[in-house]
């Protein structure tokens, strides 16, 4: 079985940054982050003209999220910077029961 250590996250904006979306990467997954740095200038030649600003970035994937339904987050900040990364989904855990109080003996 392939381990995932890499996806290739492609974005396009509006120019003022308004409006931005995921676009198709070529290859979007990576067996080794190394590879798909190596890739990522080609993998930008496809949207050349379509998108007034595009970002991309090689996001590291814990090999171990790979079963899990983990969420690629991301965002472009104002100044153009692209910020991702993968989320394992959070569990909340609650005890339901409870313990009864015990009364102050003072």
């Amino acid at each position: 079985m392939e381990h995932i250590a890499a996806v290739l996250l492609i974005i396009g904006c509006s120019d003022d940054l308004i409006q931005c979306h995921e676009l198709p990467a070529p290859t979007a997954i990576y067996e080794a982050k190394e590879d798909c740095d190596s890739e990522l200038p080609y993998s930008l030649g496809a949207f050349t003209g379509q998108v007034d600003r595009l970002y991309a970035q090689c996001v590291p994937v814990d090999p171990a999220l790979e079963e899990e339904d983990a969420d690629l987050v991301w965002e472009v900040h104002g100044d153009g910077t692209l910020v991702a990364s993968v989320r394992a989904p959070v569990m909340v855990v609650s005890n339901s029961q409870r313990t009864a109080e015990v009364p102050d003996s003072n």
